[in-house]
């Protein structure tokens, strides 16, 4: 690591300590030239691997900017939309590798979306899955009416009822 101050190619690691959430890590670093202290960031790449083969960065901004497009209209705010696309990250980086497919993205951001608004869910599902007909749109809602009450259903059978 360069000093940002006199340009020596070389420092000395004083501290180290997670940030971000354990998603970076903060280093403290002294220069033995000058003498001076400087602060670095280090942080794992995730890259997207878009469907024309270009590598861009992953962006949790662009996933908020997408949702908030399917979002358009319904009341969902910004905490909850920011909180989607910290969700979908941790999903994306949970698989290990440092470089995902485009359509890997957008499969994590279903999942979230659904159980944030139903509406929004379908609008994004239909760019998405690329809907073609009504009974696409119907399939879907068929689907997340299943999905719906197995949820239900598993969410009754770990909270039972007891009848005195």
């Amino acid at each position: 690591m360069h000093c940002p101050f006199c340009r020596h190619p070389d420092s000395r690691v004083v501290d180290s300590r997670e940030a971000d959430e354990g998603q970076a890590i903060r280093r403290r670093r002294s220069c033995p030239q000058c003498g001076r202290r400087f602060t670095t960031v280090e942080s794992a790449v995730l890259s997207v691997v878009k469907r024309s083969g270009v590598t861009e960065p992953f962006s949790r901004e662009k996933v908020v900017k997408g949702v908030r497009r399917a979002c358009q209209g319904r009341q969902v705010d910004n905490d909850s939309l920011n909180l989607l696309a910290q969700q979908v990250e941790d999903a994306v980086r949970a698989s290990g590798s440092a470089e995902i497919p485009s359509n890997e993205v957008g499969l994590a951001i279903l999942d979230p979306l659904r159980n944030l608004d139903e509406v929004a869910y379908l609008r994004f599902a239909s760019v998405y899955k690329s809907f073609s007909s009504a009974e696409d749109f119907e399939q879907e809602i068929t689907d997340m009416r299943r999905h719906a009450q197995a949820r239900q259903s598993s969410a009754t059978d770990a909270n039972p009822v007891t009848v005195d």
